[in-house]
């Protein structure tokens, strides 16, 4: 998986400090959790990132959004990170 490029100096400050944070409380390999929030209609692109992992699905009450949770065997905090960016790239898409 290649990490998408960091918008800001800022960005990648912030995603350094994540991965240190990471790595200072992890061992690697192991498995992570990532939990999002998309619009219906984008739901699909995040079912695509995840395939072939375990992912549960749920609906909004009122049906506009659904939320992802998806189990991912990684084997470092450079893939976690890869991750996050290519899930934020999709419109709408919260990280939880």
């Amino acid at each position: 998986m290649a990490l998408t490029k960091y918008p800001s100096a800022e960005a990648k400050e912030w995603w350094d400090n994540f991965k240190k944070l990471l790595d200072d409380n992890n061992d690697w390999p192991g498995e992570y959790v990532f939990k999002f929030i998309a619009p219906k209609q984008q739901i699909e692109k995040l079912v695509a990132l995840f395939e072939g992992h375990d992912m549960d699905i749920k609906a909004s009450s009122k049906g506009k959004y659904q939320s992802i949770t998806s189990r991912v065997k990684v084997k470092s905090s450079d893939e976690i990170v890869s991750y996050y960016l290519q899930a934020g790239a999709i419109e709408g898409v919260i990280s939880l």
